[in-house]
């Protein structure tokens, strides 16, 4: 079973910077992907960035696109997500999760993924 623990929200003005971690407990087999998902209120959960283990593939929503960075720690099995040129509309809960997607092509469906965290409260001010 793993287990997933965010860290790293908070409250930021417009332009600023916050990390998130997650950090992975009972490593993840086989072309699993570890990303992050953010769902604001009375919206949908959406994607914003993911990285498949095999390959070293990352993929990013494209509004956030040379602002946020997706990285990992294969030594800790820790996921990152550095968000820089943080605007109001990146107000969310950040949710990391892992999964195991049939294909690139379905890296940013929520419903691929089996395994969520609790959740991190992103928020941004104007």
């Amino acid at each position: 079973q793993v287990q997933l623990v965010e860290s790293g929200g908070g409250l930021v003005q417009t332009g600023g910077s916050l990390r998130l971690s997650c950090a992975a407990s009972g490593r993840p087999f086989g072309e699993y992907a570890m990303g992050w998902f953010r769902q604001a209120p009375g919206e949908e959960r959406e994607f914003v960035a993911t990285f498949r283990w095999r390959g070293s593939m990352t993929f990013y929503k494209d509004s956030v696109k040379g602002r946020f960075t997706i990285s990992r720690d294969d030594a800790t099995n820790t996921v990152f997500l550095q968000m820089n040129n943080l605007k109001p509309e990146d107000t969310a809960v950040y949710y990391c999760a892992v999964g195991w997607p049939a294909g690139t092509t379905r890296v940013t469906n929520p419903s691929e993924y089996m395994h969520w965290g609790q959740g991190t409260q992103v928020t941004v001010s104007s």
